[in-house]
């Protein structure tokens, strides 16, 4: 079922997100590549869905893929994306642009750089309610001071008047979750929302996205390699490799019997459960330059199971029991073990 959306869910049945066969070909001075390959899953209404993986793996590409913002650098050559049933890869740039905000949003990775450094925060917050809601300038404004106080701005009346500079990390990872989901989109696209910011400010945000999502229902795409953050916010999981999808299912099954080597060596190299100065165990080597992917199994070079088939046979994404699949030859391996 090599692309397939994560097993066990379907259309009709509480879906906000299907992603279905979904590819993108980044521009190199060498030609084209691909970056995603085959990608599916499916998030339905009020769940988490995690991407996880390494860095360079795939995931930031895979939502804004999604999102629609991959011109000009690359493009999606295959596959759907299904929001609330529409194949939005099949809009035009006008009707899916609508959807931005009451539909779909995104947070990214670097607040800093992703809020704009000569507007206010304010009229920043703001513009989402002028732009879809044709509010009015003040209704704006005062509804943009309510999304400060929502996600624990102190001072939100006067810090509206504030510029991105002036805001911790943060405050500022708050400001742009407050822009994401102003309008009450059905899908928000987390990618990283929680880097760089120190461990209690990580609780913070991830709590106030928990929130939010119980409070509207929100499908929630979490992108992270943060194994804890998964096991605690996650309800499914995809894990990524080289573009793909080489395992997913429901976060507890997944975490407590992985069946892709590559999942399991994710898990080992957690430091919990390995006596304290011991030598932790790591995955030998790093993912393969998108370039150049090997036949066969992209992982081969890296994993503790590999045999010959695994040089020429590309194992597909097949189903191992209610919810899961992976792409291992011998998952059964990991699964009797």
């Amino acid at each position: 079922m090599n692309g397939q959306a994560t097993p066990g869910t379907a259309a009709g049945n509480g879906t906000a997100l299907e992603v279905r066969d979904l590819s993108v070909e980044l521009s190199t001075p060498q030609g084209p590549v691909r970056v995603v390959r085959d990608v599916g899953f499916e998030v339905r209404s009020g769940q988490t869905l995690a991407l996880l993986g390494e860095s360079g793996c795939g995931k930031s590409m895979t939502a804004q893929a999604v999102a629609g913002l991959l011109d000009p650098v690359a493009e999606v050559t295959d596959g759907q994306v299904r929001l609330q049933g529409r194949d939005i890869l099949r809009l035009r740039r006008s009707d899916r642009r609508s959807l931005a905000g009451p539909e779909l949003a995104m947070v990214f990775q670097d607040a800093l750089t992703a809020l704009n450094p000569v507007y206010t925060v304010g009229s920043q917050l703001a513009e989402p309610f002028r732009i879809h809601e044709r509010a009015s300038r003040r209704a704006a404004k005062e509804k943009a001071v309510e999304l400060m106080e929502r996600v624990g701005i102190p001072e939100p009346r006067l810090r509206a008047k504030a510029f991105p500079h002036q805001f911790s990390g943060g405050m500022r990872q708050r400001l742009l979750i407050a822009m994401a989901v102003a309008l009450r989109p059905s899908v928000l696209l987390a990618d990283e929302p929680t880097t760089a910011l120190d461990v209690t400010v990580q609780a913070q945000i991830m709590e106030l996205l928990a929130e939010l999502r119980r409070e509207t229902r929100m499908a929630l795409v979490l992108i992270t390699h943060d194994l804890a953050v998964v096991a605690e916010q996650a309800d499914q999981v995809a894990v990524m490799y080289s573009g793909t999808i080489v395992e997913s299912g429901p976060v507890a099954e997944v975490f407590a019997a992985p069946r892709h080597p590559y999942t399991r060596g994710l898990l080992d190299s957690v430091p919990a459960g390995h006596p304290r100065g011991s030598v932790l165990p790591s995955i030998q080597g790093s993912p393969p330059r998108p370039a150049a992917v090997p036949a066969g199994c992209a992982f081969r070079a890296r994993c503790p199971l590999a045999r010959d088939r695994c040089a020429t046979d590309e194992p597909p994404l097949t189903d191992t029991g209610p919810g899961r699949a992976s792409a291992c030859h011998y998952w059964k391996e990991l699964a009797d073990a």
